[in-house]
Protein backbone atom coordinates (compact mmCIF):
# COMPACT_ATOMS: atom_id res chain seq x y z
CA UNK A 1 0.00 0.00 0.00
CA UNK A 2 1.73 3.38 -1.10
CA UNK A 3 1.34 6.36 1.25
CA UNK A 4 -0.24 9.02 0.54
CA UNK A 5 1.89 12.22 0.08
CA UNK A 6 0.12 15.75 0.82
CA UNK A 7 1.58 18.94 -0.17
CA UNK A 8 1.45 21.35 1.82
CA UNK A 9 -0.30 24.62 0.19
CA UNK A 10 1.82 27.94 1.82
CA UNK A 11 -0.75 29.70 4.16
CA UNK A 12 -0.66 33.76 3.21
CA UNK A 13 1.52 34.68 6.19
CA UNK A 14 4.16 32.24 5.04
CA UNK A 15 4.67 33.44 1.36
CA UNK A 16 4.61 36.69 1.44
CA UNK A 17 1.80 37.31 -1.15
CA UNK A 18 -1.08 37.07 1.11
CA UNK A 19 0.64 40.08 3.40
CA UNK A 20 1.10 42.50 0.39
CA UNK A 21 -2.23 41.82 -1.16
CA UNK A 22 -3.71 42.87 2.51
CA UNK A 23 -1.44 45.69 2.02
CA UNK A 24 -2.48 46.67 -1.48
CA UNK A 25 -6.13 46.07 -0.65
CA UNK A 26 -5.92 48.06 2.25
CA UNK A 27 -4.22 50.72 0.19
CA UNK A 28 -6.67 50.77 -2.45
CA UNK A 29 -9.71 51.24 0.04
CA UNK A 30 -8.32 54.01 1.58
CA UNK A 31 -7.46 55.35 -1.85
CA UNK A 32 -11.10 55.20 -2.34
CA UNK A 33 -12.39 56.22 1.06
CA UNK A 34 -9.83 59.79 0.34
CA UNK A 35 -11.08 60.50 -2.77
CA UNK A 36 -14.52 60.09 -1.56
CA UNK A 37 -13.25 62.69 0.74
CA UNK A 38 -11.99 65.01 -1.49
CA UNK A 39 -14.90 64.74 -3.67
CA UNK A 40 -17.09 66.11 -0.36
CA UNK A 41 -14.35 69.33 0.64
CA UNK A 42 -16.17 71.57 -2.08
CA UNK A 43 -19.78 70.93 -0.34
CA UNK A 44 -17.94 71.02 2.81
CA UNK A 45 -17.20 74.29 2.07
CA UNK A 46 -19.77 75.85 0.92
CA UNK A 47 -21.63 74.67 4.01
CA UNK A 48 -19.26 76.60 5.80
CA UNK A 49 -19.51 79.75 4.03
CA UNK A 50 -23.31 79.84 4.25
CA UNK A 51 -23.12 79.08 7.96
CA UNK A 52 -20.45 81.81 8.35
CA UNK A 53 -22.83 84.22 6.18
CA UNK A 54 -26.07 83.49 8.17
CA UNK A 55 -24.07 84.44 11.04
CA UNK A 56 -22.15 87.44 10.10
CA UNK A 57 -26.13 88.55 8.81
CA UNK A 58 -27.28 88.41 12.56
CA UNK A 59 -24.37 89.43 14.57
CA UNK A 60 -26.08 93.00 15.30
CA UNK A 61 -29.83 91.02 16.41
CA UNK A 62 -28.34 89.08 18.64
CA UNK A 63 -29.03 89.38 22.46
CA UNK A 64 -26.01 89.96 24.43
CA UNK A 65 -24.27 93.54 23.73
CA UNK A 66 -21.34 94.10 22.04
CA UNK A 67 -19.41 90.94 24.08
CA UNK A 68 -21.46 88.39 22.27
CA UNK A 69 -21.66 89.75 18.83
CA UNK A 70 -17.17 89.95 18.90
CA UNK A 71 -17.87 86.67 19.61
CA UNK A 72 -20.44 85.58 17.41
CA UNK A 73 -17.93 87.70 14.74
CA UNK A 74 -14.99 85.91 15.12
CA UNK A 75 -16.72 82.76 15.31
CA UNK A 76 -18.02 83.45 11.48
CA UNK A 77 -14.56 84.78 10.77
CA UNK A 78 -13.23 81.18 12.08
CA UNK A 79 -15.69 79.13 10.32
CA UNK A 80 -14.38 81.24 6.61
CA UNK A 81 -11.31 80.32 7.19
CA UNK A 82 -12.23 76.71 7.85
CA UNK A 83 -13.74 76.81 4.22
CA UNK A 84 -10.65 78.00 2.91
CA UNK A 85 -8.81 75.61 4.56
CA UNK A 86 -11.26 72.59 3.63
CA UNK A 87 -10.89 73.78 -0.04
CA UNK A 88 -7.28 73.88 -0.15
CA UNK A 89 -6.41 70.84 1.20
CA UNK A 90 -6.57 67.14 0.41
CA UNK A 91 -7.21 64.42 2.95
CA UNK A 92 -3.43 63.69 3.32
CA UNK A 93 -2.68 67.06 3.71
CA UNK A 94 -5.33 67.49 6.81
CA UNK A 95 -4.13 63.82 8.40
CA UNK A 96 -0.49 65.57 8.23
CA UNK A 97 -1.77 68.99 9.69
CA UNK A 98 -3.22 67.07 12.87
CA UNK A 99 -0.38 64.52 13.56
CA UNK A 100 1.56 67.63 14.30
CA UNK A 101 -0.62 69.58 15.70
CA UNK A 102 -1.14 66.17 18.39
CA UNK A 103 2.74 66.22 18.66
CA UNK A 104 2.63 69.78 19.65
CA UNK A 105 -0.08 69.45 21.69
CA UNK A 106 -0.95 65.73 22.89
CA UNK A 107 -2.71 66.75 26.22
CA UNK A 108 -5.40 69.02 24.24
CA UNK A 109 -5.85 66.39 21.51
CA UNK A 110 -6.74 63.97 23.48
CA UNK A 111 -9.16 66.40 25.56
CA UNK A 112 -10.88 67.13 22.26
CA UNK A 113 -10.69 63.07 21.58
CA UNK A 114 -12.42 62.63 24.71
CA UNK A 115 -14.84 65.44 24.34
CA UNK A 116 -15.72 64.32 19.87
CA UNK A 117 -16.30 60.80 21.22
CA UNK A 118 -18.36 61.79 23.71
CA UNK A 119 -20.29 64.08 21.31
CA UNK A 120 -20.69 61.52 18.61
CA UNK A 121 -21.98 58.96 21.50
CA UNK A 122 -24.55 60.93 22.62
CA UNK A 123 -25.39 61.94 18.56
CA UNK A 124 -25.69 57.84 17.94
CA UNK A 125 -27.83 57.18 21.12
CA UNK A 126 -30.36 60.28 20.10
CA UNK A 127 -30.63 58.40 17.01
CA UNK A 128 -31.39 55.06 17.79
CA UNK A 129 -34.50 56.62 20.37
Amino acid sequence: METPTFTKTPSPLEDGDGLSQGASRAAEIGGRAAAGFDDKREAVARALDAAASSLHARVESLPGGPTVARAAQSTADAMEMAADYVRDQDLKDMLSDIARVAKRHPGATLLAATALGFLVVRAIGRNQD
